[in-house]
């Protein structure tokens, strides 16, 4: 049995991983050929998460929460693959460090995902909704929305009940109660092109529109269509004018996103008549229009290729709502920058008015999609913060209400764009993984007498672990021996232990030490070159080592105890008297003898020290470079400090 690993391992492993693994990956260059714009872990080698660039400017003005982004590669559904792929793309949640907290991506193997949201207003529970998209060329899969929880289960799926060919992209939004939610609806139909002076004439349009449904059942219990309220003319995305348009037609309003008041009544962003409506929910009528070619407002402010129009809370006898004037589409614009817009809407005097507007940071234009949310205030008084997603490249970025940039972040590769991304205050979530946390570990060694066990463990959407505590184990159905912890800083931790440790486990803690679950009992890897190494090993029994180190750390506190009591006992008398006068020159010729033959005694031993740890640190870097080398390893300075017992055991010895 292994009874004295060398500290010296434990070191060089961890310098090597941390210093060369590690940083090399961060500090090269962005290629997108090798992916070192994903993330990568031990774990969960099927979870390649796009990673972030995060910049804070004012961390303490900032709302503690999570990011729910959905990053995507190309925006229509890919053809299947037999090939393995690892999970890129779908529903992923982020903190506000960029630290991955959960990848949905597996879940779906990597079929795009939109609108993905927390949903508050369900009951006291967090939820999550998303839009799945539909298969690639199988109209039998028509996508759907998706609703899950807290545990990452789904709860409901709301698929297309009627004659709609797909569930659209655009908007799945569950409405107070969960009873019913809203989608936004596509149809393409032959029309006459007469309200464009184009009499007898007839084309291929989309019409476009929205319906609310029944949650449960996915029945429509509301739905209104463009095609009676809605004139042609209104389009501001020419048609062609020498041929008549067809499959899939000509997209002449192009809705992407709706709301719904208290008073029942709808908000629908139109981007291709550059047009918010607000829409009666009685009987279908359009009780006003924002902006476009007919707008009923006097305005202090002109949009363009407009996204996410949505109420914001307000007075009872006012209208407010936030929206992204994109100023721009993919081959024109209206301005040099996109700007996240609240508007305040006078329905008596029939003016509109801005109250805030927040620029795009980096002074781009968000051409395509994005978002707009505005935040809780964690006291409860006043704005909160403005959180706007950008869409390309998943850029967003969070302002104060009086519209101070404090932090902003994008994928590191221009690849991934996110539809929308939401911000949801960290107190309000608990994420609770239905499935145990995972866990790998590792052996590597540089002679038989120094072995070291390496673990890794991670839990898929857990928001509330703090730290981890790592058992060993001599069979599978051993009592576990506690042999360290470490504090949780990243999605995967990463501990060593002294000790060919062969069966191992890992526990989930909260902030409170209360337990919080378990990962199954795993068997440590082996090289497989092992043999080849000349090195005969067998694992080591968790609980003697345990005992080896109590049993040293009780020598170690008796012989402290015993030189204390002979310092006092020395001290008292020494000086008394002509014989304690001889007896001290005695004591100072004895310690200048002893001083030169310490320093002769401790140079010897140094050197051979020194020899010691150049064949054990080469040895080990060898054994390293034979092994894995492992991107996403976090530092912890406690798990050095778990090889006290060797550093006592051959202090001892020397």
């Amino acid at each position: 049995m292994n009874m004295s690993s060398s500290p010296v391992l434990l070191l060089v492993l961890r310098f090597y991983a941390l210093f060369f693994c590690f940083n090399v990956a961060l500090t090269a260059e962005v290629d997108i050929t090798t992916g070192n714009d994903l993330m990568s872990f031990v774990t969960r080698p099927d979870i390649k998460a796009p990673r972030y660039e995060v910049t804070i400017h004012d961390p303490d003005s900032m709302t503690s929460g999570y990011w729910f982004s959905a990053p995507y590669s190309v925006i229509d559904p890919e053809a299947p693959t037999r090939k393995w792929m690892p999970c890129q793309v779908g529903p992923h949640i982020y903190d506000g460090n960029g630290t991955l907290i959960w990848s949905g991506a597996c879940l779906f193997e990597n079929r795009n995902v939109f609108d993905f949201r927390p949903v508050t207003n369900i009951d006291d529970e967090v939820h999550m909704s998303f839009i799945l998209q539909h298969a690639y060329h199988d109209d039998s899969v028509k996508g759907s929305g998706m609703i899950y929880d807290q545990h990452y289960e789904h709860e409901k799926i709301v698929g297309v009940t009627n004659d709609l060919s797909a569930f659209n992209m655009h908007e799945f939004k569950v409405l107070e109660g969960g009873k019913t939610s809203l989608a936004c609806t596509y149809r393409p139909e032959n029309v006459d092109f007469a309200d464009l002076g184009r009499p007898g004439e007839t084309g291929v349009v989309i019409i476009g529109g929205f319906e609310e449904i029944d949650t449960a059942t996915g029945k429509v219990v509301f739905e209104w269509s463009s095609k009676d309220h809605v004139s042609l003319s209104e389009s501001t995305f020419a048609v062609p004018t020498d041929r008549l348009p067809g499959a899939p037609g000509w997209d002449y309003i192009h809705v992407n996103s709706v709301d719904k008041n208290a008073n029942g009544d709808y908000l629908l962003s139109a981007r291709f008549t550059n047009t918010i409506y607000l829409i009666s929910g009685q009987d279908g009528h359009i009780i006003w229009r924002l902006g476009g070619k007919q707008s009923d407002f006097d305005q202090d402010f002109s949009f363009y290729r407009q996204h996410h129009a949505q109420f914001v809370p307000s007075k009872d006898n006012e209208t407010v709502i936030s929206f992204l004037n994109n100023a721009s589409d993919e081959g024109s614009q209206e301005d040099t920058i996109s700007t996240a817009l609240i508007v305040r809407l006078d329905t008596t005097s029939m003016t509109a008015r801005v109250v805030k507007s927040f620029d795009r940071p980096d002074g781009e234009l968000t051409r395509l999609r994005g978002n707009v949310q505005i935040l809780s205030n964690p006291g409860g008084k006043g704005d909160g913060n403005v959180f706007v997603g950008w869409s390309q490249q998943g850029y967003h970025s969070e302002f104060s209400p009086e519209g101070k940039l404090l932090m902003e972040a994008r994928f590191i590769s221009p690849r991934f764009s996110s539809y929308r991304t939401f911000k949801l205050p960290s107190n309000n979530f608990h994420g609770r993984p239905a499935e145990p946390p995972a866990i790998k570990s590792f052996v590597y060694a540089s002679a038989s007498s120094s072995t070291v066990t390496v673990f890794y463990v991670s839990w898929n959407g857990a928001t509330d672990v703090a730290s981890w505590n790592f058992y060993a184990q001599a069979q599978d159905s051993s009592n576990r021996v506690l042999v360290g912890n470490v504090q949780k800083t990243d999605f995967e931790s990463m501990f060593m232990a002294d000790g060919y440790l062969d069966w191992v486990s890992a526990e989930a803690l909260d902030a409170h030490g209360n337990t919080l679950g378990w990962s199954e009992v795993q068997r440590s890897s082996l090289p497989e070159n092992w043999s080849q190494s000349g090195l005969s090993l067998n694992p080591d029994d968790p609980s003697e080592l345990a005992s080896l180190e109590d049993y040293i750390n009780d020598q170690i506190d008796a012989e402290e105890e015993e030189e204390e009591e002979e310092e006092e006992d020395s001290s008292y008398g020494i000086f008394g008297g002509f014989g304690g006068f001889l007896i001290f020159l005695l004591l100072v010729a004895c310690s200048v003898t002893g001083v030169a033959v310490d320093v002769w005694l401790g140079r010897t031993r140094e050197e051979k020290l020194e020899q010691k740890r150049d064949a054990e640190a080469d040895a080990a870097v060898a054994a390293c470079e034979r092994g894995q080398g492992y991107i996403q390893l976090p530092f912890d300075e406690e798990v050095y400090a778990l090889s006290d017992m060797s550093r006592r055991n051959s202090t001892e010895s020397t």
